[in-house]
């Protein structure tokens, strides 16, 4: 079980946490309708991501046999059948349907989307320059969606410009880590790694990084802003985002990560505690406490 357990990803789960975003921003929490359709949301999205993981394994098994790293996974390594793979796919599609189907979200078309752009992904549009990343950060606008829309609450327009900028970020460093770790082979494994450049990555992950934190910080003094919270303290929940990210590219840069964001997350304290920080100050604030 431990092999199959692997393949499904479950530390990757963390991403998912963007379906609360609507709960947390949009004074949810104490809505316990509202806070039981993001939960099915949540676990329906573990369900549907790990289908995609596993979808993805099955097609880069032999790419992923040149990867230092990827090389470990259970296909790659030989520790799963193709035939336990496939049952496993179709059982957390399975499960991600029924989730949905009695978890009374208003836009269950966007869980269909959702896989909809990672098949496209997984056959063909990952070998896109540029294109490849975004598609990356449109899984990640859609759960916001769906944590949002999905459960009747109209989503901020700071709220997914900062979302989609913060993702976009998060998907260039991920390309920088595996362009690094692969060096002069990265094309073995990814095709699409041969049309980027470390120079190249470098200036694109500036650029997101700049605007998310500019971004972040007009959101928090913005009149919609204070006028929703009625508060004025958000502001200061701007050095954490800013310590996460300047922590999160010196891991990029010295320590040769950035490649896996959950596993950033989980393994780095500092990285851990800025989030931990982060998410404890917004939600005193936002519960008046500050």
């Amino acid at each position: 079980m431990l092999p199959l357990i692997k393949l499904m990803r479950p530390h990757q789960w963390l991403k998912n946490g963007f379906v609360f975003s609507g709960v947390l921003f949009g004074h949810a929490w104490g809505d316990p309708v509202k806070f039981g359709q993001a939960l099915f949301a949540f676990a329906a999205f573990c369900m549907l991501a790990s289908a995609v993981y596993v979808m993805n394994d099955i097609i880069d098994r032999e790419q992923d046999r040149a990867h230092p790293k990827k090389r470990l996974r259970p296909l790659a390594a030989g520790t799963v059948s193709l035939f336990s793979a496939m049952v496993l796919l179709l059982a957390c599609l399975a499960t991600a349907v029924g989730l949905v189907s009695v978890g009374g979200n208003q836009a269950p078309w966007l869980f269909a989307l959702y896989f909809g752009i990672n098949v496209a992904y997984s056959f063909g549009l990952k070998h896109v320059v540029i294109l490849d990343v975004f598609l990356i950060s449109a899984g990640f606008m859609l759960r916001i969606l769906v944590g949002t829309i999905g459960i009747g609450i109209v989503p901020s327009h700071w709220l997914l410009l900062c979302g989609l900028l913060l993702t976009l970020f998060l998907g260039f460093a991920k390309r920088r880590a595996e362009l690094e770790t692969m060096d002069e082979a990265g094309a073995d494994h990814r095709r699409v790694l041969d049309d980027y450049t470390i120079p190249l990555l470098d200036s694109f992950i500036s650029i997101v990084a700049a605007g998310t934190l500019v971004s972040y910080a007009l959101y928090t003094v913005s009149a919609e802003t204070i006028a929703l919270h009625g508060s004025r303290q958000l502001i200061l929940t701007l050095p954490f985002v800013l310590y996460g990210m300047l922590r999160y590219l010196w891991r990029l840069h010295r320590c040769r990560g950035g490649g896996d964001p959950a596993q950033e997350l989980l393994t780095d304290p500092h990285l851990m505690l800025a989030t931990l920080g982060w998410m404890g100050m917004v939600m005193a604030i936002l519960a008046g406490k500050l």
